[in-house]
């Protein structure tokens, strides 16, 4: 207890300094008047969405046709 402590290992940094981005980046292009009207609704990402609902309702009256049909044939 007499003797002050004396450590041999360097302390560890909880939060080390932050280090700047090796990655370089181009500025954004900015997009055109053409760009941006051209195709909007094909290239957005939303499309696939869009045509799985389109395909959905149509798939739901097909069924409800057939079975309309087939419940008229067997009365």
């Amino acid at each position: 207890m007499g003797r002050h402590w004396t450590p041999r290992k360097k302390t560890v940094e909880l939060k080390p300094p932050a280090r700047p981005s090796r990655i370089r980046r181009d500025p954004q292009l900015a997009d055109t008047r053409e760009n941006l009207g051209r195709n909007a609704w094909w290239e957005s990402s939303e499309w696939e969405i869009r045509l799985a609902i389109i395909g959905i309702v149509f798939f739901a009256l097909a069924i409800n046709a057939l079975v309309l049909d087939v419940s008229w044939f067997t009365k």
